[in-house]
């Protein structure tokens, strides 16, 4: 009997420690993994359509805020700021590629993305898309960024 005892009582505590008791679970590896390029670019946009332009500016290449001022990057930034107070802040990915380099300049991967308000209604393509560069398709920082008009 004392030996059932002790049985359940080890079992009790193995299920314990499995989480069981309502502990909560950990996180998927999903969530520890790096956020993706679209993410960044997405995460990127809505700092400037919020006018949280410090937030964007840590989201610059090292390379890019070394030579932009916080100044400069937010008087850039402004133009995009603008359309989103007149379309709204939501946006929606619309586009994503690559522009091919010369020899001069390096192919740069991009995302654009539509104001939400433009996209169920012509014409098509929207009048106003908001575009996001990476330097490759593996980088998690932005080099350029840029309002495009049809």
């Amino acid at each position: 009997m004392a030996r059932l005892r002790f049985l359940r009582s080890l079992c009790w505590v193995a299920w314990a420690a499995t989480g069981a008791l309502g502990h909560p679970p950990t996180k998927p590896a999903a969530a520890l993994v790096h956020p993706t390029q679209a993410q960044v670019a997405r995460r990127f946009l809505v700092e400037v359509l919020a006018a949280d332009y410090p937030a964007a500016y840590q989201r610059l290449a090292p390379e890019v805020r070394a030579a932009v001022p916080v100044a400069t990057f937010a008087a850039a930034a402004r133009p995009l700021w603008q359309q989103g107070q007149a379309r709204g802040a939501a946006i929606e990915l619309y586009q994503l590629g690559t522009r091919l380099g010369n020899g001069r300049r390096a192919s740069q991967w991009f995302y654009r993305f539509a104001f939400a308000s433009d996209s169920a209604r012509p014409p098509h393509p929207p009048p106003a898309l908001l575009e996001v560069s990476f330097r490759d398709t593996t980088a998690r920082v932005v080099l350029g960024f840029g309002l495009r008009r049809h």
